[in-house]
């Protein structure tokens, strides 16, 4: 759920000033879903949670730089979008599906929970082999849409790219995704499952 635009203009006012609570405001506002995206992105949490880390650092550092007419999500992603591409260069993501099934947790009760957690581990490995299929363009879009149901047009202007680009992104990744599930017939079996 994103945070309103007066409040979080009122809590970056503060943070600038040194207010450490308004500092813990911004970051537990915004820590999860980065976390969330970065792993989604990597594939491993290690990773994503020193990028996280590093991006928090780097934006409070440079918050005197904040231009208050965009969302301080749009800055704060870009910038750990940034490190996450520095860090990738270095080493080839991998899918560690185990560890993003623990990062999702859960509170329902362990007689419903057998079930359910098999068909979210059959889908959650659905998606980091759809996800593996894709460029990492149209995986950070799949994943801003999808994941922090981010309007296209905020992803568009995070990009800077044209909305009918995201659009299109969005399209082929989708039907990229689906062919890469579809030519197997495990993970077709798996994923009617998970559709039923």
């Amino acid at each position: 759920m994103m945070m309103k635009r007066s409040i979080e203009r009122e809590l970056i006012r503060q943070a600038k000033s040194g207010d450490g609570r308004a500092i813990e405001a911004l970051i537990r506002a915004h820590q999860e879903a980065l976390f969330a995206f970065i792993l989604r992105m990597s594939g491993r949490p290690h990773v994503a949670e020193d990028i996280v880390q590093e991006a928090f650092v780097r934006v409070l550092k440079n918050l005197d730089r904040f231009d208050t007419r965009f969302r301080f999500s749009t800055w704060l992603f870009t910038i750990a979008k940034r490190l996450y591409v520095n860090a990738s260069q270095k080493q080839r993501p991998m899918y560690d599906t185990d560890a993003v099934s623990i990062q999702q947790g859960t509170t329902q009760a362990p007689v419903r929970l057998s079930a359910r957690a098999e068909i979210m581990n059959n889908m959650r490995d659905l998606i980091d082999v759809a996800l593996g299929e894709l460029n990492d363009r149209q995986r950070e879009i799949i994943l801003l849409f999808h994941q922090q149901n981010w309007p296209i047009a905020v992803i568009a202007r995070h990009l800077s790219m044209p909305e009918g680009t995201i659009k299109s992104h969005l399209h082929r990744a989708r039907k990229r995704m689906k062919r890469s599930i579809m030519a197997d017939h495990t993970l077709q079996a798996r994923a009617e499952e998970v559709w039923a």
